[in-house]
Protein backbone atom coordinates (compact mmCIF):
# COMPACT_ATOMS: atom_id res chain seq x y z
CA UNK A 1 0.00 0.00 0.00
CA UNK A 2 1.39 3.66 -1.12
CA UNK A 3 0.80 6.75 1.19
CA UNK A 4 -0.90 9.84 -0.22
CA UNK A 5 -0.51 13.56 1.24
CA UNK A 6 -3.74 14.10 2.67
CA UNK A 7 -4.22 13.96 6.38
CA UNK A 8 -1.87 13.67 8.88
CA UNK A 9 1.26 14.48 10.28
CA UNK A 10 4.03 11.65 11.41
CA UNK A 11 3.96 10.91 14.87
CA UNK A 12 5.80 12.46 17.34
CA UNK A 13 9.17 10.74 17.89
CA UNK A 14 9.65 8.52 20.10
CA UNK A 15 12.01 9.56 23.54
CA UNK A 16 15.08 7.53 24.60
CA UNK A 17 16.13 5.36 21.83
CA UNK A 18 16.65 7.15 18.77
CA UNK A 19 19.31 9.47 17.82
CA UNK A 20 17.92 9.71 13.78
CA UNK A 21 17.16 13.34 12.80
CA UNK A 22 14.40 14.57 12.42
CA UNK A 23 12.57 14.95 9.44
CA UNK A 24 10.52 17.47 7.57
CA UNK A 25 6.72 16.71 8.57
CA UNK A 26 4.93 14.65 5.57
CA UNK A 27 1.13 13.69 5.70
CA UNK A 28 -0.46 10.39 5.39
CA UNK A 29 -3.68 8.81 4.22
CA UNK A 30 -5.82 6.96 6.94
CA UNK A 31 -5.72 4.05 4.66
CA UNK A 32 -1.93 3.73 5.33
CA UNK A 33 -1.81 4.96 8.47
CA UNK A 34 -4.51 2.32 9.71
CA UNK A 35 -2.70 -0.05 7.90
CA UNK A 36 0.59 0.06 10.17
CA UNK A 37 -1.66 0.44 13.57
CA UNK A 38 -3.24 -2.95 12.52
CA UNK A 39 0.16 -4.95 11.60
CA UNK A 40 1.47 -3.82 15.42
CA UNK A 41 -1.80 -5.06 16.96
CA UNK A 42 -2.09 -8.09 15.35
CA UNK A 43 1.75 -8.93 15.51
CA UNK A 44 1.40 -7.62 19.36
CA UNK A 45 -1.47 -9.59 20.09
CA UNK A 46 -0.54 -12.61 18.29
CA UNK A 47 2.66 -12.83 20.28
CA UNK A 48 0.88 -12.05 23.88
CA UNK A 49 -0.89 -15.07 23.16
CA UNK A 50 2.06 -17.27 22.48
CA UNK A 51 3.35 -16.00 25.38
CA UNK A 52 0.02 -17.08 27.53
CA UNK A 53 0.63 -20.27 25.82
CA UNK A 54 4.41 -20.82 26.63
CA UNK A 55 3.45 -19.97 30.41
CA UNK A 56 0.64 -23.14 30.37
CA UNK A 57 3.21 -25.11 28.56
CA UNK A 58 1.48 -25.76 25.19
CA UNK A 59 4.56 -24.48 23.70
CA UNK A 60 8.06 -25.90 24.32
CA UNK A 61 11.48 -24.84 23.50
CA UNK A 62 12.77 -21.12 22.84
CA UNK A 63 10.59 -18.25 22.30
CA UNK A 64 11.68 -15.27 21.61
CA UNK A 65 9.11 -12.36 21.61
CA UNK A 66 8.98 -8.69 19.59
CA UNK A 67 7.47 -7.11 21.89
CA UNK A 68 7.73 -3.68 21.91
CA UNK A 69 9.82 -3.70 18.61
CA UNK A 70 6.25 -3.98 16.26
CA UNK A 71 7.46 -0.80 14.39
CA UNK A 72 9.90 -1.81 12.51
CA UNK A 73 8.18 -4.77 11.02
CA UNK A 74 5.47 -2.69 10.06
CA UNK A 75 7.07 0.12 8.73
CA UNK A 76 9.99 -2.19 6.73
CA UNK A 77 7.16 -4.55 5.37
CA UNK A 78 5.21 -1.35 3.81
CA UNK A 79 8.51 -0.32 2.47
CA UNK A 80 8.73 -3.67 0.10
CA UNK A 81 7.42 -5.32 -2.58
CA UNK A 82 6.11 -8.38 -1.31
CA UNK A 83 6.29 -10.20 -4.95
CA UNK A 84 9.67 -10.14 -5.50
CA UNK A 85 11.81 -8.77 -2.30
CA UNK A 86 13.54 -11.29 0.09
CA UNK A 87 13.44 -11.55 3.94
CA UNK A 88 15.60 -12.98 6.47
CA UNK A 89 15.69 -12.77 10.28
CA UNK A 90 16.66 -14.16 13.29
CA UNK A 91 15.00 -16.12 16.01
CA UNK A 92 12.64 -13.45 16.84
CA UNK A 93 10.73 -13.95 14.00
CA UNK A 94 7.07 -13.74 14.34
CA UNK A 95 6.00 -10.77 13.36
CA UNK A 96 8.71 -11.06 10.23
CA UNK A 97 6.53 -14.48 9.58
CA UNK A 98 3.19 -12.80 10.32
CA UNK A 99 3.53 -9.75 8.19
CA UNK A 100 5.15 -11.91 5.76
CA UNK A 101 1.66 -13.53 4.90
CA UNK A 102 1.91 -16.63 7.30
CA UNK A 103 -1.54 -17.61 8.60
CA UNK A 104 -1.99 -16.59 12.51
CA UNK A 105 -2.89 -20.46 13.01
CA UNK A 106 -0.64 -21.96 11.08
CA UNK A 107 2.09 -19.70 12.97
CA UNK A 108 1.04 -20.94 16.18
CA UNK A 109 0.43 -24.42 15.11
CA UNK A 110 4.43 -24.75 14.57
CA UNK A 111 5.00 -22.77 18.19
CA UNK A 112 2.74 -26.06 19.42
CA UNK A 113 4.79 -28.39 17.54
CA UNK A 114 1.73 -30.07 15.20
CA UNK A 115 1.79 -31.39 11.40
CA UNK A 116 -0.23 -28.37 10.29
CA UNK A 117 2.46 -25.88 11.22
CA UNK A 118 4.77 -24.19 8.86
CA UNK A 119 7.55 -26.96 8.90
CA UNK A 120 5.37 -29.19 10.04
CA UNK A 121 6.08 -28.64 13.85
CA UNK A 122 9.94 -29.45 13.73
CA UNK A 123 11.10 -26.00 13.28
CA UNK A 124 9.35 -24.51 16.44
CA UNK A 125 9.53 -20.49 17.29
CA UNK A 126 13.29 -20.38 15.97
CA UNK A 127 12.60 -21.69 12.44
CA UNK A 128 9.65 -20.21 11.32
CA UNK A 129 9.28 -20.33 7.20
CA UNK A 130 7.39 -19.57 3.99
CA UNK A 131 9.76 -19.29 0.72
CA UNK A 132 6.59 -19.14 -1.09
CA UNK A 133 5.99 -15.69 0.26
CA UNK A 134 9.94 -15.06 0.05
CA UNK A 135 10.01 -15.31 3.73
CA UNK A 136 13.45 -16.93 4.19
CA UNK A 137 13.04 -17.90 7.85
CA UNK A 138 13.66 -17.18 11.02
CA UNK A 139 17.59 -18.63 12.02
CA UNK A 140 18.51 -20.10 15.33
CA UNK A 141 22.58 -19.44 15.30
CA UNK A 142 23.51 -15.40 15.87
CA UNK A 143 24.40 -14.64 12.66
CA UNK A 144 24.70 -17.29 10.36
CA UNK A 145 21.95 -16.10 8.51
CA UNK A 146 23.91 -12.84 7.28
CA UNK A 147 25.52 -14.65 4.71
CA UNK A 148 22.43 -16.89 3.13
CA UNK A 149 21.05 -13.49 2.68
CA UNK A 150 23.99 -12.09 0.96
CA UNK A 151 24.27 -15.08 -1.51
CA UNK A 152 20.41 -14.37 -2.04
CA UNK A 153 21.34 -10.80 -2.86
CA UNK A 154 24.29 -12.12 -5.29
CA UNK A 155 21.54 -14.60 -6.92
CA UNK A 156 19.60 -11.85 -7.68
CA UNK A 157 22.09 -9.67 -9.25
CA UNK A 158 23.68 -12.48 -10.99
CA UNK A 159 20.62 -13.38 -12.62
CA UNK A 160 19.58 -9.57 -12.93
CA UNK A 161 16.14 -10.49 -11.25
CA UNK A 162 13.98 -7.91 -9.66
CA UNK A 163 14.11 -7.51 -5.85
CA UNK A 164 15.99 -6.74 -3.02
CA UNK A 165 16.75 -9.01 0.12
CA UNK A 166 15.83 -7.36 3.70
CA UNK A 167 18.16 -8.88 6.41
CA UNK A 168 17.02 -8.57 10.25
CA UNK A 169 19.47 -9.06 13.07
CA UNK A 170 20.11 -7.86 16.34
CA UNK A 171 22.55 -5.60 17.75
CA UNK A 172 24.30 -8.68 19.31
CA UNK A 173 24.93 -10.24 16.16
CA UNK A 174 26.80 -7.24 14.21
CA UNK A 175 29.90 -8.08 15.92
CA UNK A 176 30.06 -11.63 14.60
CA UNK A 177 32.36 -12.02 11.60
CA UNK A 178 29.80 -12.94 9.12
CA UNK A 179 28.31 -9.91 8.94
CA UNK A 180 31.41 -8.18 8.55
CA UNK A 181 32.38 -10.86 5.66
CA UNK A 182 29.19 -10.58 4.17
CA UNK A 183 28.78 -6.46 4.13
CA UNK A 184 32.45 -6.44 2.30
CA UNK A 185 31.20 -9.03 -0.38
CA UNK A 186 28.37 -7.12 -0.69
CA UNK A 187 30.05 -3.29 -1.09
CA UNK A 188 32.81 -5.51 -3.52
CA UNK A 189 30.08 -7.42 -5.63
CA UNK A 190 27.16 -4.45 -5.39
CA UNK A 191 24.39 -6.49 -4.11
CA UNK A 192 20.90 -5.19 -3.56
CA UNK A 193 20.35 -5.85 0.09
CA UNK A 194 19.49 -4.30 3.43
CA UNK A 195 20.95 -4.81 6.28
CA UNK A 196 19.08 -3.76 9.19
CA UNK A 197 19.79 -3.98 12.79
CA UNK A 198 17.09 -4.24 15.07
CA UNK A 199 19.14 -2.52 18.39
CA UNK A 200 17.15 -3.45 20.84
CA UNK A 201 19.96 -2.10 23.33
CA UNK A 202 20.50 -5.06 24.83
CA UNK A 203 22.26 -8.90 23.84
CA UNK A 204 20.72 -10.99 25.61
CA UNK A 205 21.60 -9.42 28.62
CA UNK A 206 24.05 -7.44 28.55
CA UNK A 207 23.80 -3.66 27.57
CA UNK A 208 25.31 -2.92 23.69
CA UNK A 209 27.74 -0.62 24.90
CA UNK A 210 29.31 -2.07 26.98
CA UNK A 211 30.22 -4.69 24.23
CA UNK A 212 30.80 -2.09 21.47
CA UNK A 213 33.28 -0.30 20.51
CA UNK A 214 31.26 2.45 18.77
CA UNK A 215 27.85 4.00 20.04
CA UNK A 216 26.62 4.94 16.83
CA UNK A 217 26.85 1.38 15.42
CA UNK A 218 26.63 3.06 11.57
CA UNK A 219 30.25 3.41 11.87
CA UNK A 220 30.37 0.25 11.10
CA UNK A 221 28.82 0.80 7.35
CA UNK A 222 32.13 3.42 6.92
CA UNK A 223 34.20 0.95 6.79
CA UNK A 224 33.02 -0.91 3.85
CA UNK A 225 31.90 2.55 2.07
CA UNK A 226 28.49 1.70 1.78
CA UNK A 227 25.38 4.16 2.88
CA UNK A 228 24.22 3.81 6.78
CA UNK A 229 21.55 5.42 8.64
CA UNK A 230 20.28 5.42 12.33
CA UNK A 231 16.45 4.69 12.52
CA UNK A 232 13.76 5.68 14.96
CA UNK A 233 12.16 1.77 15.53
CA UNK A 234 9.79 3.26 17.63
CA UNK A 235 7.65 5.16 15.12
CA UNK A 236 6.51 2.84 12.02
CA UNK A 237 6.03 6.03 9.62
CA UNK A 238 9.97 6.73 10.18
CA UNK A 239 10.85 3.46 9.68
CA UNK A 240 8.72 3.19 6.37
CA UNK A 241 10.26 6.18 5.02
CA UNK A 242 14.33 5.29 5.67
CA UNK A 243 13.44 1.42 4.57
CA UNK A 244 11.83 2.47 1.48
CA UNK A 245 14.75 5.11 0.89
CA UNK A 246 17.17 2.12 1.50
CA UNK A 247 15.16 -0.61 -0.73
CA UNK A 248 14.84 2.03 -3.72
CA UNK A 249 18.87 2.31 -3.24
CA UNK A 250 19.38 -1.07 -3.24
CA UNK A 251 17.11 -1.66 -6.48
CA UNK A 252 18.40 1.36 -8.38
CA UNK A 253 21.86 1.13 -7.69
CA UNK A 254 21.95 -2.61 -7.04
CA UNK A 255 24.06 -1.74 -4.14
CA UNK A 256 24.04 -2.46 -0.13
CA UNK A 257 23.16 -0.32 2.36
CA UNK A 258 23.29 -0.16 6.24
CA UNK A 259 20.55 0.62 8.74
CA UNK A 260 21.07 0.81 12.53
CA UNK A 261 17.08 0.95 14.11
CA UNK A 262 16.48 1.71 17.60
CA UNK A 263 14.25 0.44 19.29
CA UNK A 264 13.26 -1.35 22.56
CA UNK A 265 11.54 -4.44 23.96
CA UNK A 266 9.65 -4.74 26.55
CA UNK A 267 9.95 -8.18 27.68
CA UNK A 268 13.20 -10.58 28.21
CA UNK A 269 15.64 -11.88 25.61
CA UNK A 270 13.36 -15.32 25.86
CA UNK A 271 10.26 -16.33 27.65
CA UNK A 272 13.14 -17.95 30.52
CA UNK A 273 14.97 -14.89 30.90
CA UNK A 274 13.51 -12.81 33.89
CA UNK A 275 15.35 -9.45 32.63
CA UNK A 276 16.65 -8.61 35.94
CA UNK A 277 19.97 -6.54 34.16
CA UNK A 278 17.63 -3.57 34.01
CA UNK A 279 15.13 -1.78 36.26
CA UNK A 280 11.26 -1.64 35.83
CA UNK A 281 11.88 2.14 35.94
CA UNK A 282 14.19 1.69 32.82
CA UNK A 283 11.38 -0.63 30.91
CA UNK A 284 8.73 1.94 32.30
CA UNK A 285 10.30 4.81 30.45
CA UNK A 286 10.73 3.51 27.42
CA UNK A 287 6.55 1.95 27.33
CA UNK A 288 6.06 5.83 27.36
CA UNK A 289 7.20 5.73 23.38
CA UNK A 290 4.89 2.50 23.02
CA UNK A 291 4.16 2.56 18.98
CA UNK A 292 1.30 1.44 19.01
CA UNK A 293 0.20 3.96 21.41
CA UNK A 294 1.41 7.13 20.17
CA UNK A 295 0.21 6.25 16.12
CA UNK A 296 -3.63 5.62 17.92
CA UNK A 297 -3.32 8.66 19.54
CA UNK A 298 -2.35 10.62 16.76
CA UNK A 299 -4.82 9.09 14.47
CA UNK A 300 -7.49 9.70 17.45
CA UNK A 301 -6.40 13.25 17.54
CA UNK A 302 -7.09 13.96 13.66
CA UNK A 303 -10.17 12.37 13.35
CA UNK A 304 -9.32 9.54 11.21
CA UNK A 305 -10.24 6.91 14.47
CA UNK A 306 -12.50 6.97 17.52
CA UNK A 307 -11.61 5.25 20.69
CA UNK A 308 -14.22 2.77 20.08
CA UNK A 309 -12.58 2.40 16.55
CA UNK A 310 -9.37 1.32 18.16
CA UNK A 311 -11.44 -1.09 20.21
CA UNK A 312 -13.29 -2.78 17.50
CA UNK A 313 -9.59 -3.25 15.84
CA UNK A 314 -8.24 -4.30 18.80
CA UNK A 315 -10.48 -7.18 19.62
CA UNK A 316 -10.46 -8.50 15.93
CA UNK A 317 -6.97 -9.16 16.17
CA UNK A 318 -7.37 -10.54 19.86
CA UNK A 319 -9.83 -12.74 18.01
CA UNK A 320 -7.71 -13.83 15.57
CA UNK A 321 -5.20 -14.48 18.21
CA UNK A 322 -7.49 -17.19 20.06
CA UNK A 323 -8.72 -18.64 16.79
CA UNK A 324 -4.61 -19.64 16.15
CA UNK A 325 -4.46 -20.90 19.30
CA UNK A 326 -7.72 -23.10 18.86
CA UNK A 327 -6.38 -23.99 15.62
CA UNK A 328 -3.33 -25.17 16.95
CA UNK A 329 -4.87 -27.21 20.04
CA UNK A 330 -6.96 -29.28 17.35
CA UNK A 331 -4.69 -29.69 14.95
CA UNK A 332 -2.80 -33.46 15.08
CA UNK A 333 0.54 -34.17 16.59
CA UNK A 334 2.90 -35.31 13.64
CA UNK A 335 3.35 -39.13 13.40
CA UNK A 336 6.49 -41.06 14.88
CA UNK A 337 7.42 -41.41 11.14
CA UNK A 338 7.84 -37.84 10.41
CA UNK A 339 11.14 -38.15 11.75
CA UNK A 340 12.60 -39.53 9.13
CA UNK A 341 10.86 -37.09 6.60
CA UNK A 342 12.87 -34.13 5.00
CA UNK A 343 16.38 -35.50 6.24
CA UNK A 344 19.25 -34.90 4.02
CA UNK A 345 21.70 -37.62 3.32
CA UNK A 346 23.95 -37.66 0.53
Amino acid sequence: MSPTTDTINEPKKAKNVSKAKSKAKKTYSKAFLLKLLEDMIYVRRVEEKAGQQYGLRKIGGFCHLYIGQEAITAGAFAATNRETDYMYTTYRDHAHALLSGMDAGVMMAELFGKVTGCSKGKGGSMHLMDVDKKFMGGHGIVGAHIPLATGTAFRIAYKKEKGVVLVFFGDGAIHNGNFHEAVNLAAIWNLPIVYICENNQYGMGTDFRRVSSVENLTDKAKSYGIPGKQVNGMCPVSVYEDVKEAVDYAQDNQAPTFLEIKTYRYVGHSMSDPATYRSKEEVAEHKESDPIVILKNNMIKEGMISEADYKAIDQKWKDVATEAVKFAQESPDPEIDELYDDVLED
